[in-house]
């Protein structure tokens, strides 16, 4: 009986540490990408709030059609923390901005998921840049503000290739 005795507590401590170390390994799993990737240079940059070279009157009306657009966006990329930000405006229904095709810009981006949502929590990404490169998104996307910061990489590489298929 004795031996018995010894035999269930080896099988129930057996048990009890498989239990534990699939616990941890959940937990380790869902920890994994839980934060953003890393931006190089971090936060915003800080051109994002300057008039574009070469600016007009253009961008007075734009900022007086901003309010009645359900879309107003100022988007600033910059190749890297040392490199020239690029800086485009765009306004959808009706479109206009400073993008190249204001109108082909709006439909890329109201198609398909919106970019600037949260991000599922718990999100398993990859913690691998693919460059130093970053966009800094502010203004409004249907009725909501936006400010984000969305790095070539990480948890943002699907969000990062939709970016640059809209502005180029």
């Amino acid at each position: 009986m004795g031996m018995t005795l010894l035999r269930e507590v080896a099988l129930t401590t057996r048990a009890t540490l498989a239990g534990t170390a699939i616990l941890v390994t959940g937990v380790l799993l869902a920890a994994c990408g839980s934060a953003a990737a890393p931006s190089i240079g971090g936060g915003v940059s800080s051109s994002a709030g300057s008039t574009p070279a070469g600016s007009t009157s253009a961008g007075t009306h734009a900022a007086s059609s901003a309010a009645t657009a359900r879309v107003s966006l100022d988007v600033t990329f910059a190749a890297s923390p040392g490199s020239p930000a690029v800086h485009y405006t765009l306004l959808c229904e009706p479109a206009g901005g400073t993008t190249p095709d204001p109108a082909a810009a709006c439909a890329k981006l109201l198609t398909g998921e919106n970019i600037f949502a949260p991000r599922p929590l718990h999100e398993i990404c990859p913690m691998i840049l693919q460059s130093g490169a970053r966009a800094t998104v502010t203004g409004t996307y249907l009725g909501r503000q936006v400010h984000i910061t969305i790095v070539n990489g990480g948890c943002d590489i699907a969000r990062w290739a939709k970016l640059k298929s809209i502005f180029g």
